[in-house]
């Protein structure tokens, strides 16, 4: 089959690999329709490649139809339409009955200490084959498979295996009072999802932060007040004068370890990625630094006794934090990879309806062939043609 592979820094390719078995009886094989580029991806394009091996497969957000199921394996049948979540979680640990999904007991990977297993990942979680293919894998298929019915086409139901969950949990972890306030930092694919969601929910003041001016007139389309960092000198204080001169009840940072405006952190990833694997693995365990300017400028905008929701994702494990204005403030963290099945049975309604209230039948701007993938990751690396949500058609 064909599948998009991992090479290098900003080198992804299309190449030909055996197809995928049965190799536990837990297992499923999927032909996959659908399969997204996630903002996470970008991360293995740039920053993590210490943890990757040549000719891994990434991806982590498909969806298609059931080929072949394992002896265990009762909810599914070949023909069934399902999306696959990002996290692989067996449904009946400890964690995954708190629902913690993404702390899966039976699939943590414990040799780096790390929760559940992801599709497409690294080593970190569990170097599992990716979507971003022809056929798929599908570990703990007697649980993380989501049926959706015939009919829609496939960008109805495809952000189930991640963007939805993700943004729909920041959401919640905000805990955005009835009629507040959040800002929502970037407006990529999960932050502008974000905006949606917590207007679905109720918050009436929501204000969207970014850099790039396709992306914050896509969110003041649907009344959300987007507003370009470069355009204020002090953010802050015009946040402030948005919110009733306290700030936000609640921030979600959407940007994570991407941060622009962050120099040192960013060269530091890019000098660890020059680094010899397990020299870069050590450097990056012990004292790999984040891009942190998203998660300061959040602390910063914050009002006192408010929340702070993170889902991009942060991976330094000596990154600096401002203790004492965090404290100070009485703030509240939340924070973790979205546990997808837990939040699946609020979310489902409201794409399987004849109306479409988070607007994603039109999210992406582009569809593209699996074999024009690595132009697909090089245009949304580079925010280059539009370039906001990409999906793959294999």
């Amino acid at each position: 089959m064909k599948a998009l592979t991992w090479h290098g820094v900003h080198d992804v390719r299309v190449d030909n690999v055996p197809d995928p078995t049965i190799e536990h009886p837990t297992d499923a094989i999927i032909k996959v329709t659908s399969t997204g580029i996630c903002g996470s991806d970008l991360h293995l394009y740039e920053v993590l490649g210490a943890y990757i091996d040549s000719g891994d497969i990434l991806g982590h957000e498909p969806m298609g139809i059931v080929e072949e199921v394992g002896a265990e394996v009762t909810d599914i049948k070949p023909g069934d339409r399902v999306v696959i979540p990002f996290n692989i979680s067996c449904g009946h640990c400890f964690m995954c009955g708190t629902g913690l999904q993404s702390q899966c007991e039976t699939t943590q990977v414990r040799e780096y200490e790390t929760g559940a297993a992801l599709l497409g990942y690294t080593k970190l979680y569990g170097q599992v084959p990716g979507g971003q293919a022809e056929y798929l894998r599908v570990p703990q298929a007697q649980y993380g498979p989501i049926k959706v019915p015939e009919g829609p086409s496939d960008d109805r139901f495809v952000y189930l295996s991640d963007v939805l969950p993700t943004a729909w949990q920041a959401v919640k972890y905000a805990d955005i009072p009835k009629g507040g306030s959040v800002v929502v930092l970037g407006l990529g694919p999960i932050g502008e999802m974000c905006t949606r969601v917590a207007q679905h929910l109720g918050a009436e003041n929501v204000i969207g932060l970014d850099l790039v001016p396709d992306r914050l007139a896509r969110a003041n389309a649907h009344g959300v007040t987007a507003v370009s960092i470069e355009d204020h000198d002090d953010i802050a204080a015009y946040v402030r004068e948005l919110t009733g001169g306290r700030g936000p009840d609640a921030v979600i940072d959407a940007v994570g370890m991407e941060a622009h405006g962050a120099p040192i952190g960013k060269l530091a990833h890019r000098l660890a990625s020059f680094l010899p694997d397990a020299v870069a693995r050590k450097a990056i365990e012990t004292a790999g630094i984040d891009r942190l300017s998203a998660l300061h400028l959040s602390i910063e905008l914050v009002r006192r006794g408010g929340t702070i929701s993170l889902s991009g994702v942060y991976g330094g494990a000596a990154s600096p934090m401002p203790l004492l204005q965090m404290f100070d403030k009485q703030l509240t963290f939340r924070m973790g990879q979205a546990n997808v099945r837990n939040w699946i049975d609020e979310i489902l309604p409201l794409v399987t309806g004849d109306d479409d209230p988070l607007g994603v039948d039109n999210y992406a701007t582009h569809h593209m062939k699996l074999e024009d993938a690595p132009h697909g990751y090089d245009i949304f690396q580079k925010k280059q043609d539009g370039a906001f949500k990409i999906v793959l058609n294999p």
